[in-house]
């Protein structure tokens, strides 16, 4: 730690005296190099850590830049006041330019953002308050007492002090709660909803940073030319800013800040040869997306986990601990009298093919009841809708009580229902700690304006998170792997994690879809012991399990489906000599030897 302080204030004290070594011309160069590395920042938060495709981070650019070049030179405001209208025009724009993220991902979303970008320069290029192809000249230099600006050396370190803010922040954001969620969301959306993760929110967010920030370099990108056309905003700059953050590495705000200024280097050096430029700069991000994905900022980890790989490094082998019953943290579930759980009447339609078919079951609370049935049965889809990932064709949902049929699932996970899933969906870039403090972090987005003035709080909810998950950790034997990535880990490890991480905010009601699979016989006993544990706590628990050992001796009653329907619901002994359900599984002829099954918790798993 201390390296890490002695190194920034090193870097600090060398760009505070850097203006001392250049001449004029190198200082501008300079002042825009910065102006470009703010522009990195933002779209890194969009696009690296949010996961937001986003190519209209020029136009908030030059939103910023026109704002204030209209409101000082032809409402004769002052620049300050200008800049703060200006920022909060682009943030706004910000808004509007992600609206889009709320219905659609992946290259669609880049291909409206790039859309709306040529909007903008289309409209600033023709419209006459713009000042057309000719742009507006004239604008005022920004005033400060005792300060020059209109020195180039003087407001290089305005430039600076602003980036400097900007980078600490974006640095902040990044490695605090809202940070995490927004890594979360890039990494599985779908995952990060089931968790509590405001994800449609959380998309506008990340624009909402993107437009800042873009009106911040715009407001100083008029303060410092004081001439703004529409050329400067054009989508060949947009490209251009796009490489920066892929060279940099993109998940990385460091990284983008290193792949601008690198970029923006070459580029001037490049300045007397445009068509080199354009094809070196085509070749290098190809080159980087195929042999380094992670761009600069990734090359240190590539390399240790290389010199690892071959032995050049120690790589200690870490081990799971033993699990260890669970407990609430706080408060525990209030008792419920009424049932938990209730499924009336669902039925699910995928165009042709009906997954559930008129399915009504009641889960008292307390209970943990077991839903089994063979591959297709429709298990998993009748998790999937009472979590909120599908909407019902028919039918209600309600918990405890409450119909939340129509609810998203980030709030059937804020009510306090928490699930995994059959195919894993870990975070794959997040480490197991913080997987597990994605689900313990219950803030919402209407929070988020202690990041703006009350970084302290921010910081303490933080601290206060990360004690309680490394005791989940240990509590569940992954404290040796806290700091691993999730997929460098065995498959019976990744299970325990997504475990752990499910239980991390205590929920009323568990959903576990195949919690056993990849375990071996001493692990699934001890999670039929923390499962019992978890419904000791007040929390009632429906599982979906192949292994019927595990199910006979763990579950209270147990609810089969076939082909989308309720073929038998009952106590597992009643339940396993059903002659529907012993034809639907095994045939006629052949009947389940009850008292085997019921002692066979390790034994091997019968694939139902």
């Amino acid at each position: 730690m201390r390296y890490r302080v002695g190194g920034i204030a090193l870097l600090g004290v060398a760009a505070w005296l850097l203006p001392y070594q250049l001449d004029s011309y190198a200082i501008h160069v300079v002042n825009v190099m910065l102006l470009y590395a703010l522009l990195a920042i933002g779209l890194g938060l969009a696009m690296g850590i949010a996961g937001q495709i986003n190519l209209a981070q020029v136009a908030f650019f030059g939103v910023g830049a026109y704002v204030t070049a209209i409101l000082t030179t032809k409402s004769g405001w002052g620049f300050w006041a200008a800049a703060v209208v200006a920022i909060l025009a682009a943030a706004a724009i910000g808004l509007l330019v992600g609206t889009p993220a709320l219905r659609m991902q992946s290259h669609y979303l880049g291909i409206v953002t790039l859309g709306l970008a040529l909007a903008f320069t289309n409209w600033v290029t023709n419209s006459h308050l713009a000042g057309g192809a000719e742009g507006i000249t004239g604008i005022p230099r920004p005033q400060l007492p005792g300060v020059d600006l209109s020195s180039e050396y003087l407001f290089y370190y305005v430039e600076l002090i602003v980036f400097a803010v900007a980078l600490a922040f974006g640095i902040f954001v990044v490695r605090t709660p809202l940070g995490r969620r927004m890594r979360a969301m890039r990494d599985d959306a779908l995952a990060a909803g089931a968790v509590g993760v405001e994800v449609p929110m959380l998309r506008m967010t990340a624009f909402l940073f993107a437009g800042v920030y873009g009106g911040i370099a715009g407001v100083l990108y008029a303060g410092l030319i004081r001439y703004v056309a529409p050329e400067t905003f054009s989508i060949a700059n947009m490209f251009l800013l796009l490489a920066m953050v892929i060279i940099g590495g993109r998940q990385s705000l460091v990284g983008c800040v290193i792949g601008a200024i690198s970029l923006a280097l070459v580029r001037e050096l490049l300045v007397d040869y445009p068509t080199y430029a354009q094809v070196a700069y085509g070749s290098v991000v190809v080159l980087t997306v195929v042999f380094a994905p992670t761009g600069l900022a990734g090359l240190p980890r590539r390399v240790t986990g290389w010199l690892r790989r071959r032995g050049w490094l120690p790589g200690g082998a870490a081990t799971a601990g033993a699990l260890r019953p669970f407990q609430p943290y706080g408060q525990a579930p209030a008792p419920q009298a009424g049932p938990m759980l209730e499924v009336t009447g669902v039925s699910k339609h995928f165009r042709g093919l009906t997954a559930l078919q008129d399915i009504t079951l009641t889960v008292p609370a307390g209970q943990i009841r077991g839903i089994v049935g063979p591959n297709g049965s429709g298990k998993t889809t009748l998790f999937n809708v009472v979590s909120g990932l599908y909407k019902p064709s028919a039918g209600r949902v309600a918990i405890a009580g409450t119909d939340l049929t129509a609810a998203r699932p980030y709030r059937l996970a804020q009510a306090g229902i928490a699930r995994t899933f059959q195919n894993l969906r870990l975070f794959a870039a997040l480490t197991v700690r913080e997987n597990v403090l994605v689900a313990l972090d219950r803030s919402r987005i209407r929070s988020i304006w202690r990041y703006a003035v009350w970084q302290v709080g921010v910081w303490r909810h933080d601290r206060e998170l990360r004690r309680r998950a490394d005791q989940i950790l240990e509590r569940f034997g992954l404290t040796d792997f806290a700091d691993s990535l999730p997929g460098a880990l065995p498959y019976g490890i990744q299970r325990r994690v997504e475990v752990a991480r499910a239980m991390a905010a205590t929920p009323r009601l568990l959903l576990l879809d195949e919690p056993a699979a990849g375990l071996n016989g001493e692990e699934v006993r001890q999670l039929a012991e923390i499962v019992r544990s978890i419904r000791g706590a007040g929390v009632t628990v429906v599982v979906i399990e192949h292994n019927m050992g595990l199910v006979m001796s763990l579950c209270d009653q147990v609810t089969v489906l076939s082909n989308g329907r309720i073929i038998a619901d009952g106590e597992p002994a009643r339940v396993a000599v059903d002659p529907h359900v012993i034809e639907a599984y095994l045939g006629d002829s052949t009947v389940i030897d009850v008292p085997a099954a019921e002692e066979a918790t390790q034994a091997t798993e019968v694939k139902l």
